[in-house]
């Protein structure tokens, strides 16, 4: 349970949910934060976890003049953010979590630097607690390319792969940066026209990948017939230092939207659970992909949050944009960009019997006007 009260111009929290999103915007918004009673009720454990830990460093690296204020409990931070500053860093991410735990942050960040963005993320490339770096490819960078209209100088490669529990994995993020963000009308998703795919193998048998692209294949063939799953076998140096398998999938529309799903292999004993089959890591990708597509909007259900953020952020214009089902975290988010920004959204369900609403569950159509963010930091050319 979080409340929110402001004390001397700062806003306060309680708890530990959500912890990135309030640092996240803090950074944008200039605000600082105090949050207290992180895990303060555990027996085990209290206080700020490793990850998250490393997250408020990579915070710090990203800007200028931040001051954090932990205490020796690890169960209350404050938090006064600096300048956004940018440039080209070098970040070892803790593998308690995946690298997208930390891409989340530098995507939404990206934009507003002062210096674009070259940053080279060591750690866990795909995990099943954050987005794999696949996923973030396909489906955050569609989301900001929406909104910064020129994508010459956006990139994420994949140097190479890491598998939890042990990562290895080496990404590279380079982000232009815009003085303004433009405002957006999205709100026809289109209809599935294709389906694409990875996956991938670390120190073990490529036959696993086959294995796992056969049966997403013969799930996804009932419904569509262009479907191609690339396999990413990785021996030596480039697997990373564990062994592992996965699949992600992407759907792509006549709009150029982007619905994705993952699924990636567990060890025995983890979680209590039996080690995973190929056929059950294909299998379950293709049905999170069906239900993403069932879900449906202009967005992969994931970076719901990042559309609200940005259309927050853009000129004071009118936004439009239509989403599936909001899910927990992107509701959190719009009471955070309330406390922040002060800014509103409308949310409208549409008739399910207008004829250009696809199939699928009830849709959600977002409506804000823009805050006319700028980027102060932005040299001027």
């Amino acid at each position: 349970m979080s409340t929110t009260i402001v004390e001397n111009n700062f806003l306060k929290y309680c708890g530990s949910n959500f912890l990135k999103q309030r640092l996240l915007l803090s950074v944008l918004s200039g605000k600082p934060v105090t949050i207290v009673d992180i895990r303060s009720e555990c027996d085990e454990a209290f206080g700020l976890r490793e990850y998250e830990i490393n997250l408020i460093r990579l915070l710090d690296k990203l800007t200028n003049g931040t001051k954090i204020d932990i205490n020796s409990a690890g169960t209350a931070i404050t938090f006064m953010p600096g300048l956004l500053h940018g440039g080209q860093l070098d970040h070892e991410c803790c593998t308690q979590r995946g690298i997208g735990y930390y891409l989340d942050a530098l995507i939404a960040l990206g934009p507003f630097c002062k210096i674009p963005l070259n940053v080279k993320l060591s750690g866990v490339t795909e995990s099943s607690d954050s987005p794999s770096v696949d996923h973030i490819k396909a489906g955050a960078l569609t989301v900001l390319k929406r909104f910064l209209t020129v994508d010459e100088g956006l990139e994420l490669k994949i140097i190479k792969r890491g598998l939890p529990p042990l990562g290895g994995g080496i990404v590279v993020f380079k982000c232009p940066l815009r003085k303004t963000l433009r405002p957006i009308q999205f709100t026809q998703q289109g209809m599935v026209k294709r389906i694409r795919g990875t996956a991938y193998v670390c120190k073990v048998s490529p036959a696993l990948g086959n294995r796992a692209i056969e049966t997403a294949k013969g799930v996804m063939l009932k419904f569509l017939p262009d479907v191609y799953i690339y396999a990413d076998a990785n021996r030596g140096k480039m697997s990373g230092n564990a062994p592992g398998f996965g699949i992600c999938l992407h759907a792509e529309t006549t709009e150029g939207v982007c619905f994705m799903a993952q699924a990636n292999s567990h060890i025995k004993g983890e979680g209590g659970r039996e080690p995973s089959t190929p056929e059950d890591i294909g299998e379950k990708a293709a049905m999170r992909l069906l239900d993403e597509i069932y879900r449906g909007g202009c967005c992969d259900s994931t970076y719901q949050w990042l559309v609200t953020l940005f259309m927050s952020l853009g000129q004071k214009h009118v936004s439009k944009f239509m989403t599936g089902p909001l899910s927990s975290y992107t509701i959190q988010f719009l009471r955070h960009l309330r406390d922040f920004f002060s800014i509103t959204f409308k949310l409208e369900n549409p008739e399910p019997e207008d004829d250009s609403l696809p199939p699928g569950a009830q849709k959600v159509l977002l409506t804000c006007v823009g805050i006319g963010y700028c980027n102060i930091s932005k040299r001027v050319i």
